[in-house]
């Protein structure tokens, strides 16, 4: 049996799965907000319940919205503050007895659907999470490709390419200036969208009910999120070459980006032909927690 966790900002899921990748359980609770120690305490109560429940035990993988640092294996770059400078693998393996794997939620949800999810079999993938912030990961035949610094698949703080002078690069946390998440998060689109079309929008709901009512400034507003949604990938197809690229997050909703973003990058890509597919996640908001699961992907041994 493998457990996932998903360490979220709100919530803590956690899911079991067999060794077929099939469902057995699953178990919510609310994340404790800027508390480490409780934090730790309700991720070892939610496996300790779900393997109570099962009758059994479990290898445990944890996606967490951050890194572990390859220099002091503490987080890094965590929205979640309290995780930052914390060894959470290392505090988990001693409270459960037993060895942790830890991943970054991004890279989590390339796993999920790279194992058995919409890109199933397929020898390269890269998934791209579209929300809030834009995040990746990387996975090779089947295994997840973190990197020397383990920050494989943040393209998000690239900058967008081919940046025409009405799109006026925008500051972003990180302290540069255009970066690809800028652009293409839930509050880079609401953010061009107020600037362009002298408009009201704080949720991407507002600009896709008004291109539905024919708002011609709204449909021109997600005609220009599919082109730079294009660029943006063509950058990671022209590095990467993946065989396909699968989205996710709030943003992979919007129905227009799976016809209108193959149609647009190849005038981007450098090549005569395109073969890379992008689909839909398989597996929803549900990818990232199986993902972390699927972190064993031999069970509690060495892979």
């Amino acid at each position: 049996m493998r457990i996932g966790i998903d360490l979220g900002g709100s919530k803590i899921e956690a899911l079991a799965l067999d060794a077929r990748g099939r469902e057995l359980a699953r178990q919510r609770v609310a994340t404790p907000r800027g508390d480490y120690r409780a934090t730790l305490a309700a991720i070892a109560g939610l496996i300790e319940q779900l393997e109570t429940r099962l009758g059994q035990t479990g290898s445990i993988g944890v996606g967490i919205p951050g890194a572990l640092s390859g220099a002091s294996g503490r987080v890094k770059n965590a929205n979640s503050t309290c995780l930052i400078g914390q060894p959470l693998d290392r505090d988990l393996a001693a409270r459960l007895q037993r060895p942790v794997r830890l991943a970054n939620d991004a890279n989590c949800f390339a796993l999920s659907e790279a194992t058995d999810g919409a890109a199933a079999g397929a020898a390269v993938v890269f998934g791209v999470i579209l929300g809030t912030g834009v995040g990746g990961g990387i996975v090779v035949d089947g295994r997840l490709l973190e990197g020397a610094n383990r920050i494989g698949g943040e393209w998000g703080h690239n900058p967008m390419p081919w940046i025409t002078p009405d799109e006026a690069a925008r500051a972003c946390y990180c302290g540069r200036r255009g970066c690809i998440e800028t652009y293409l998060s839930g509050p880079g689109l609401c953010h061009h969208y107020r600037q362009r079309c002298h408009a009201t929008a704080e949720r991407v709901e507002t600009i896709v009910d008004a291109a539905a009512a024919g708002d011609t400034d709204a449909e021109a507003m997600l005609a220009r999120y599919c082109d730079w949604l294009a660029r943006g990938l063509a950058t990671v197809i022209n590095l990467l070459d993946p065989d396909v690229i699968v989205l996710g997050g709030g943003l992979s909703n919007l129905e227009c980006l799976y016809q209108q973003v193959p149609e647009r990058w190849p005038r981007y890509v450098f090549s005569d032909q395109i073969h890379t597919r992008l689909c839909r996640a398989r597996f929803g908001d549900s990818s990232g927690v199986r993902g972390a699961a699927w972190l064993w992907p031999q069970g509690p041994g060495p892979v």
